[in-house]
């Protein structure tokens, strides 16, 4: 995997150079051209399939703000909806339904067999079909106006840089810059190469060196002890925060040098102290999606129930964001776990602002650092449930023995993984404590030249070193 991030630096490189040379309506259509290209290289036959829900929605979008019909206006927004869903549905969700419909009908007594569809799951599907959706559903509300450019709108979805594994960007947000002349300067190509340097430092040697420490963990098999348990659920925490984090980083740094803004994604998720602050900080432009397009609708509609009406919306939105994951009950059920902490945090807000919090500034701390350490463990929980590869009843085993079958002295032998993810660990955990001290993500960049120089110099030691070299690929390309 490293080998191929080098391969798709050259890449970069081949096309940033003529980028900074070209005028505005050029550096577009080299953008165009390498996004498909970038694309085609995985597999060239879902180039033609991205282009039907860009066409679909390019000439719904101009349907919808020229029609004076409301009915008009909600036809072409279905049909908008309908081809995005249906695809999505088609490639990712096909198998998943049939399956648990023969199941079902079987359950019943009768016999059937149908068949199942051996396709592959187009890159990036989930993340530029919420894009998608989301500026036909803006264009209809009229937040937005649609673009008349048919070449800007292709690049909106295909831009390379977050085709693959988001930030999901919304048209008002990346459709404006694409349309607009960009100012490509030295301090953001700085910054932007910091961004890129850091995130592959996430991903290379952070994320693919942990996942051979959960890989061996979540792959075992029953009875399971809860203090290996314990161990590779910490060990998938911080692979899929790194894996994940480290593709937006490289995604922004990529869109820094050539002029681009790209929203944080990750706002130090582990330092959250309840689930709403949690998703506030994780996979920040999922959770925005989720509530705008999800969670708000819902819960309107519903207001005259109450509070009722926010649990049975948080319970839709939570149930939906775990289907959106993929097509298997323990991502279905980790989707459940957050709604249940959301909606129990709703009903224990009240009481637990009635606490008072200790006078001694020092105690203080301990409370906030405590209070964090616990929502760490709840979070744990359902990483446990979302790495059981699949497997619904390996998840409910691994969890039971987090209970029930706890021995450190009979896992003495886990100690060797225990600090190899240390070392792993060490240094990105230094990194993040002072972003949260600072509250400032670029707060290393912006440390002294020297304290700069000797980052650099461990992240890069580590890198060469200790980088996976045959690491996986990143977690959410499958997404």
């Amino acid at each position: 995997m490293l080998f191929k991030f080098v391969l798709f630096l050259a890449f970069f490189a081949a096309v940033y150079i003529p980028y900074l040379f070209l005028s505005h309506k050029w550096q577009n259509r080299l953008l165009l051209l390498a996004s498909c290209l970038f694309y085609a290289a995985w597999d060239w036959r879902f180039v033609f399939l991205i282009f039907v829900s860009i066409t679909t929605d390019y000439f719904c979008g101009l349907k919808i703000d020229e029609s004076d019909s409301e009915k008009v206006k909600k036809r072409f927004l279905l049909l908008s909806i309908f081809v995005n869903i249906g695809i999505l549905g088609f490639f990712k969700y096909f198998n998943f339904f049939i399956a648990n419909f023969e199941l079902f009908i079987n359950h019943l007594g009768f016999s059937i067999h149908p068949q199942l569809l051996h396709i592959l799951l187009p890159l990036g599907i989930s993340f530029y079909t919420f894009k998608t959706l989301s500026y036909t559903i803006d264009v209809y509300a009229e937040k937005i106006k649609p673009t008349r450019s048919y070449r800007d709108y292709a690049l909106f979805v295909s831009f390379f840089p977050l085709i693959l594994a988001g930030p999901i960007m919304r048209a008002g947000d990346l459709l404006r810059q694409i349309a607009s002349p960009r100012k490509v300067w030295l301090e953001g190509f700085y910054e932007g190469s910091y961004l890129i340097f850091f995130g592959a430092f996430q991903k290379f040697f952070v994320a693919d060196n942990l996942a051979v420490i959960a890989g061996k963990i979540f792959s075992s098999s029953p009875p399971y002890n809860g203090v290996a348990v314990l161990l590779g659920a910490y060990a998938f925490a911080f692979q899929i925060y790194c894996d994940f984090a480290g593709y937006s980083n490289i995604a922004r740094g990529l869109g820094k040098c050539m002029g681009f803004d790209i929203m944080v994604n990750f706002n130090l998720p582990y330092f959250a102290t309840n689930p709403q602050d949690f998703w506030n900080r994780w996979h920040i432009s999922l959770s925005n999606w989720l509530r705008d397009y999800l969670y708000n609708p819902i819960s309107f509609s519903l207001r005259r129930w109450g509070v009722w009406g926010v649990v049975v919306a948080l319970m839709a939105t939570f149930f939906l964001c775990g289907l959106w994951h993929g097509a298997y009950w323990n991502f279905i059920a980790w989707g459940g776990y957050w709604g249940i902490l959301l909606i129990s945090y709703v009903f224990l807000r009240p009481i637990l602002a009635k606490i008072p919090e200790p006078k001694n500034a020092l105690l203080q701390k301990v409370w906030f650092y405590l209070r964090i350490i616990f929502f760490f463990q709840l979070t744990c929980i359902g990483w446990v449930i979302f790495g059981a590869e699949g497997n619904l009843s390996k998840a409910f085993s691994m969890l039971q023995s987090l209970f029930c079958n706890f021995h450190l002295v009979e896992k003495i032998g886990l100690r060797g993984d225990a600090m190899g993810m240390i070392s792993f660990l060490w240094l990105m955990g230094i990194v993040e404590i002072v972003q949260f001290w600072k509250k400032d993500l670029m707060a290393v960049y912006k440390m002294p030249v020297i304290v700069r120089a000797f980052f650099y110099l461990l992240c890069f030691y580590s890198l060469t070193i200790f980088g996976a070299v045959n690491g996986k690929e990143f977690i959410y390309f499958q997404f």
